[in-house]
């Protein structure tokens, strides 16, 4: 029994990592150049520095949060698509209410807390792809490297060469995409009240797939060989978060200049 119980975990473990893995590796990245951005700005412009992003990425953060809460059947009660605090540091809000009995709704909390960041990504890739002359070839630079990190590694430099061109540059178009762009990049990760909840979410997450291992080894059915034919289908994730970190990271190396200029 007790054998079984321990194949049970582990087997519960490994379909985290494979379900969650990267997801949380991306976040954790994207979390950092966030944080590290915003310094900059506080260090060289003060807290005002951050409201130059926070205006339109904040409203795009929240209403990420509405539109994940409608979808797992939350009751909205109270949206601030952007209202900031100095003293609390926070930029925006979104309250919502459900039945804590009811597994779905539960389950919604991990999702809704991890809104921001799928769709925050979704809107880059959108930019990129539909406003950009090269889009479409930066795009496709993405997918060559989403299966691995290793190629994503390998490809962008590639991809920032492709993305900072000579005529792009030199268009006004590109800098408006690019603030754009940054506005959003600055403001999709999960707050650490979106990460609360994201806990909650993923325990009951965890419990189903603990059931389901349970039920699994008894009958002799292999499920963690359907979770990766289903992972499959969400593989265009990883090159769209794996853009995101792109666009994150240009982002803190120009506020990095910023904050050097204003230095000296």
């Amino acid at each position: 029994m007790k054998k079984f119980i321990v194949e049970i975990i582990l087997l519960t473990f490994w379909q985290v990592v494979i379900i969650f893995g990267k997801l949380l590796v991306f976040g954790f990245i994207l979390s950092k150049l966030q944080k590290w951005t915003q310094k900059n700005y506080q260090k060289s412009i003060g807290w005002k520095g951050i409201l130059w992003t926070a205006w339109l990425g904040t409203p795009i953060h929240e209403l990420s949060h509405a539109l994940a809460a409608k979808i797992f059947l939350h009751k909205i009660t109270g949206i601030k698509l952007f209202s900031p605090d100095r003293l609390s540091g926070e930029l925006g809000e979104v309250s919502h209410q459900w039945n804590e009995k009811n597994i779905f709704q539960n389950i919604g909390n991990f999702f809704i807390g991890l809104a921001p960041m799928i769709f925050g990504s979704l809107i880059l890739t959108m930019l990129v792809y539909f406003f950009l002359p090269n889009g479409k070839e930066i795009f496709a630079l993405l997918l060559s490297s989403e299966y691995s990190l290793l190629a994503f590694l390998k490809s962008s430099p590639a991809i920032l060469i492709k993305l900072f061109t000579f005529e792009n540059i030199k268009s006004l178009e590109f800098w408006i995409f690019l603030y754009i762009s940054f506005c959003i990049a600055s403001h999709m990760s999960p707050s650490k009240q979106d990460k609360k909840g994201m806990l909650n979410g993923l325990l009951f997450i965890i419990f189903i797939l603990l059931l389901l291992n349970f039920f699994a080894l008894i009958f002799e059915i292999n499920t963690t060989e359907y979770i990766k034919k289903l992972m499959g289908y969400f593989k265009i994730f990883t090159t769209i978060f794996s853009y995101a970190i792109i666009i994150s990271f240009s982002h803190f190396v120009i506020s990095k200049i910023i904050f050097w200029i204003f230095k000296k």
